[in-house]
């Protein structure tokens, strides 16, 4: 039976604010990605699952949660959120996720996250959170609630993906946005909806919003 509250906390710095807390506590099923446990240990909230290397984990944290919440996937060629998507979406039939904690920590730690969101691309199903922030990647056609004054940016990593995107103040029209290129970024939604649609890829999508929602 799939879970509809997912959450997925990784090992970036993290600031547990009132909304993060409450999306972890009420979580249905809740994880930890290596390091991402040490997190949860801070506010006293145990994980179902802890995937990684497990070198980033505290002995402390380990200590805590027992050796049985261990789930050790040694493969230094991915990342350890890569690993515990992995397990959660076909070991236990995830179908939608929130993940904490995937970014604002080391670059090539964000680089190696946002790709792995990119090619995913799950769109509504999996979304990175942060505090003032989240991020999804799609493919196809998506409408998301906005309002008007936010900032958000769009890009791809594939030149060859084409975007639209309607209910913002610089619109884009089945142009190439790729990170190498010409990315949109700090645009500003306009409407109470904002429309993207991607063809042959997916397009990474972040609202920056008040913390409050």
């Amino acid at each position: 039976m799939a879970r509809e509250n997912a959450v997925l906390v990784a090992n970036a710095p993290l600031r547990w604010t009132p909304r993060l807390t409450a999306l972890a506590a009420s979580a249905d099923l809740l994880l930890a990605a290596d390091g991402g446990a040490n997190h949860l240990a801070r506010i006293g909230l145990r994980p179902a699952a802890v995937i990684g290397d497990l070198d980033s984990i505290s002995e402390s944290t380990r200590s805590w949660l027992g050796e049985e919440l261990m789930i050790e996937r040694p493969d230094q060629d991915r990342t350890d959120l890569d690993k515990a998507l992995e397990y959660a979406l076909d070991n236990l039939k995830v179908r939608d996720f929130t993940v904490l904690g995937a970014t604002g920590g080391r670059v090539d730690h964000d680089l190696g996250n946002l790709s792995l969101l990119a090619r995913l691309g799950l769109g509504t199903r999996l979304q990175f959170e942060g505090d003032s922030h989240r991020l999804l990647a799609t493919r196809g056609e998506l409408r998301l609630e906005s309002f008007p004054g936010e900032t958000w940016s769009f890009w791809t990593y594939d030149p060859k993906t084409r975007v639209t995107v309607e209910g913002v103040r610089w619109p884009i029209n089945n142009a190439a946005i790729d990170a190498g290129g010409r990315p949109s970024i700090s645009n500003e939604a306009i409407q109470n909806e904002v429309c993207v649609r991607a063809e042959g890829g997916a397009v990474i999508v972040l609202r920056q919003h008040d913390a409050s929602i």
